[in-house]
């Protein structure tokens, strides 16, 4: 029996089907891999590749119904177990200096406690399912002090109406994945005690590739009101592909 048949037959995803492209290899490279095989391998292939996606949850459930839009290098690299999937957050903290706040920009660099990613864009085959997102802010004590900035105590954006009352987008690649002029309101959960604070599920979860550059824009309608020192905290929470 080939590698490829054997790693299918092995993989943790039920849907492994998804991963081999078993839209294009009905063409004729399923037929060609299954005559390598004896006749009880054959059962547990055909098997493996046809069953349903069941059994994951949350946001790896949702991941792997986005398989096919994964990066054929990387789907190579799920079905041999060199990448696998993980939790993950890609979070960004920005002083609110002006009405447009981009949480992820081009000159920026991964700093713990700041941010995990740097220049707006992922590590190479990493492929991020974004399923939720967070919108927290605070005060930090003195914001030319990074050692302080990261230890601002982040809360419900309804304590600041001129951010709770805002506007966000998020685009990857210079495509929406949540269009201009969505609401802010949507992360005020403070009476929601069976979920995380500042938490808006997705009910349209999106993947982002790692050649693809991620823009998370805030626009408020004013600043007044804002203590000077008010930065926030963005966090697109979701699954990942990690060695």
């Amino acid at each position: 029996m080939s590698d490829l048949a054997r790693l299918a037959i092995d993989s943790e995803y039920n849907n492994v089907g998804e991963l081999m492209g078993i839209d294009d290899a009905l063409m004729g490279e399923i037929s060609e891999l299954m005559g390598t095989m004896g006749a009880a391998d054959k059962v547990r292939f055909l098997k493996k590749i046809s069953s349903k996606p069941q059994g994951s949850r949350g946001s790896r459930a949702e991941f792997e119904k986005f398989f096919k839009e994964v990066p054929e290098n990387v789907k190579a690299a799920l079905i041999s177990g060199e990448l696998r999937l993980a939790d993950y957050t890609i979070y960004s903290i920005k002083q609110v200096s002006s009405k447009t706040i981009k949480l992820f920009e081009t000159q920026d660099d991964k700093e713990t406690g700041l941010r995990n990613i740097s220049n707006a864009k992922l590590p190479k085959n990493f492929v991020f399912l974004v399923s939720g997102i967070y919108v927290l802010a605070g005060v930090a004590e003195d914001p030319s002090d990074r050692e302080k900035v990261k230890a601002t105590d982040f809360k419900s954006v309804n304590l600041f109406p001129a951010i709770a009352n805002a506007e966000f987008s998020l685009k990857s690649n210079k495509k929406q994945i949540i269009p201009d002029g969505n609401i802010i309101r949507k992360f005020i959960t403070d009476n929601n005690h069976y979920g995380n604070l500042g938490y808006f599920k997705l009910d349209n979860p999106r993947l982002i590739k790692d050649d693809e550059l991620i823009e998370f824009v805030i626009e408020l309608g004013t600043m007044y009101g804002l203590d000077p020192k008010t930065f926030v905290y963005v966090g697109l929470d979701g699954t990942g592909t990690t060695p």
